[in-house]
């Protein structure tokens, strides 16, 4: 037995993907997602297809892709260029490797800053505002 495929406005469509219909009309200015012909004197009806294309955006953002390359990986879904891919989640892999590592040293920072501040008596003034002030990376080269 198959499944019926639905069929949506773009308002349950939305509500579908759980996002907004402004931002769907966005996809569509952006070419992520396509606008269906609407037929003369009806409005436009979407398939559960775009759904799983509006889903596929939303997990790519959420693992860090930008819309641009969002586009770029759309333009490789029919599978035969998984090495295109690869390199492309192995280069994103590696900026967020970059920012795990920078975001440590901003912790370590900050814990050192806060500790300071704990530490720090009489007429001297905080720590942490001052090396702001001075600019934190002067004070942890």
């Amino acid at each position: 037995m198959s499944k019926k495929p639905r069929s949506m406005t773009i308002g349950a469509l939305a509500k579908a993907a759980g996002m907004g219909v402004e931002t769907i009309r966005y996809y569509q200015r952006r070419g992520l997602v396509e606008e269906p012909e609407k037929p003369y004197g009806s409005i436009r009806h979407y398939d559960d297809e775009t759904l799983a294309r509006l889903h596929f955006i939303r997990t790519a953002q959420w693992l860090g892709f930008s819309l641009d390359e969002v586009g770029g990986l759309l333009k490789l879904q029919d599978g035969t260029h998984c090495d295109e891919a690869r390199v492309l989640g192995e280069q994103k892999l590696a900026k967020v490797r970059e920012k795990i590592s920078s975001l440590r040293r901003i912790e370590r920072t900050l814990e050192g800053l806060v500790q300071a501040c704990c530490t720090e008596q009489g007429d001297v003034k905080c720590p942490l505002i001052t090396s702001l002030y001075k600019g934190v990376e002067e004070n942890t080269s």
